[in-house]
């Protein structure tokens, strides 16, 4: 498990990441609300543990910027601010569990356990990225509340790019999961079903970016997407 842990207490961050790595847990730990945004944009993480008081800003602010762009990561408010409604907000904005310091570390250990087994109760069944949701039991997808017009192979490509995004999905990656249910699938049909998917996510706030010789990478649109598609000539 990846697990990123926000604390300027030096002396709790070395302590617990030195427990979870004994646990097998890969752990990166930030002093900072700027070094986990760093390490967010450098690698993924399965659960965030995040300290509330920092000394670049409140851990509230940051956890509500990071449901705007991410609702699937599960986060676990560590905190020394111990009043009900405390915890109340904390929840309301998005950490998914609160515990509050001083706590015994088998408490800790045990909340990101169970975390740890809705992620993966909850894999493959749903993927969220900005304004745009994928459900696998409802064979749907959304953006915000209006649904999306998809063919079956649209919705597996959205899906695959989803679980991924912000990161590359590889064609490789791509074409092999189409095969596994059509083997006529090729480059050409990939690149089509990319295209046609690309044309239907206009006006979701996220885009499908071609990186030549590499994959598709879906990202928030920041304005550019459409004239790299444009540049590119195929729009896939």
């Amino acid at each position: 498990m990846r697990l990123l842990l926000i604390e300027d207490d030096a002396v709790i961050a070395r302590e617990l990441v030195l427990r979870w790595q004994q646990r097998g847990w890969l752990v990166h730990a930030a002093a900072s609300l700027r070094e986990a945004d760093e390490a967010l944009i450098a690698s993924v993480f399965e659960l965030i543990v995040l300290d509330l008081g920092l000394p670049d800003g409140d851990g509230l602010q940051w956890l509500a910027a990071l449901r705007r762009r991410d609702r699937n990561t599960p986060v676990l408010v560590l905190t020394a601010r111990d009043r009900v409604a405390d915890r109340v907000q904390g929840l309301q904005t998005g950490a998914d569990d609160y515990l509050v310091k001083p706590f015994a570390v088998e408490e800790l250990d045990a909340r990101l356990e169970v975390l740890a087994r809705r992620i993966d109760m909850a894999a493959g069944q749903q993927a969220h990225y900005g304004r745009i949701s994928w459900l696998a039991d409802e064979g749907r997808a959304y953006v915000d509340a209006k649904p999306l017009e998809l063919s079956p192979r649209e919705f597996e490509v959205l899906g695959l790019l989803l679980r991924r995004a912000p990161r590359l999905l590889p064609k490789r990656v791509l074409i092999d999961a189409l095969a596994e249910r059509n083997l006529e699938v090729g480059d050409s049909a990939a690149e089509v079903y990319v295209s046609r998917l690309r044309r239907k996510l206009a006006g979701s706030g996220a885009a499908i970016r071609t990186l030549r010789g590499f994959g598709y990478q879906l990202a928030l649109d920041d304005g550019s997407t459409a004239a790299e598609a444009e540049a590119d000539g195929t729009a896939a």
